[in-house]
């Protein structure tokens, strides 16, 4: 399995995130085939999926 580097990584917060901070995910573009995505409030561990899974997931979300 390959490393990425993501300490330039530009994180976006989910489009359902609300101020206070509620259950909410980032994921990161610009990395070809996979999407990174971490949790928003303790931006650790970072969940590394690939592109189309990703794209069925929030498919299936957005019904």
């Amino acid at each position: 399995m390959r490393s990425l580097d993501l300490s330039a990584a530009g994180w976006r917060k989910s489009s359902y995130s609300n101020p206070n901070g509620g259950e909410c995910v980032e994921v990161a573009d610009g990395f070809p085939g996979v999407v990174p995505v971490r949790d928003s409030k303790a931006p650790g561990p970072v969940l590394v999926v690939p592109a189309g899974a990703w794209r069925e997931f929030v498919g299936y979300i957005a019904r």
